[in-house]
């Protein structure tokens, strides 16, 4: 099912921080992300940042234009987000094995997906990717990549709630193709625009 006639997306801007934090909720979208999980310089830090800073840590790069990213909204009610950027700016990629690359300059990364638990299912995850793909391109970047969520380590798919790198298969749709599995829970995908 698809709702993207409903919706209208719009590029991250300063302006927009309200939206984001209703969007967000009190617990900073996923257990106090507030989008920083890929963004610290280690995964330790952000564990022990959650929270308070990790909101005030998003907040300072939203308002000094250093995030980016696109809002889903239903009328003027904010109901999705997708995160991306350059691939530098999202430290914690390097130190995982899965996402780990040498041939990641001037690569952008697509890293995350929040939807309000009421929009889930209904096809918002596509349209974001779309819209996000769309910005990225005006950029003018060239190789684009994002890490896909699969299944469950004993092959059941993931509850929405875990699904927040996106779902293979809206990957596929747009041509993005595997090129790393060192982690088959874990893969890595690239699209060359």
């Amino acid at each position: 099912m698809s709702v993207a006639e409903n919706i209208r997306f719009e590029e991250l801007r300063p302006d927009l921080w309200p939206d984001v934090e209703r969007l967000f909720g009190p617990n900073g979208a996923c257990a106090g992300c507030w989008c920083m999980c890929w963004r610290a310089e280690s995964y330790k830090a952000w564990m022990e940042m959650r929270g308070t800073r990790a909101r005030e840590a998003f907040r300072n790069l939203v308002q000094k234009s250093k995030a980016h990213g696109v809002l889903a909204f239903a009328e003027n009610e904010p109901v999705g987000w997708c995160s991306f950027g350059p691939r530098s700016h999202f430290p914690v990629l390097a130190q995982l094995n899965a996402y780990k690359r040498s041939d990641t300059k001037d690569v952008w990364s697509i890293t995350c997906f929040f939807i309000h638990r009421n929009w889930r299912r209904k096809g918002l995850s596509r349209g974001l990717l779309n819209a996000a793909l769309k910005i990225i391109r005006k950029r003018g970047v060239k190789i684009v990549e994002g890490y896909p969520a699969t299944t469950t380590k004993d092959g059941r798919r993931l509850s929405a709630s875990f699904a927040w790198t996106g779902p293979m298969k809206i990957y596929e749709e747009q041509g993005f193709k595997m090129v790393q599995a060192t982690n088959p829970l874990k893969p890595l995908v690239r699209l060359e625009l």
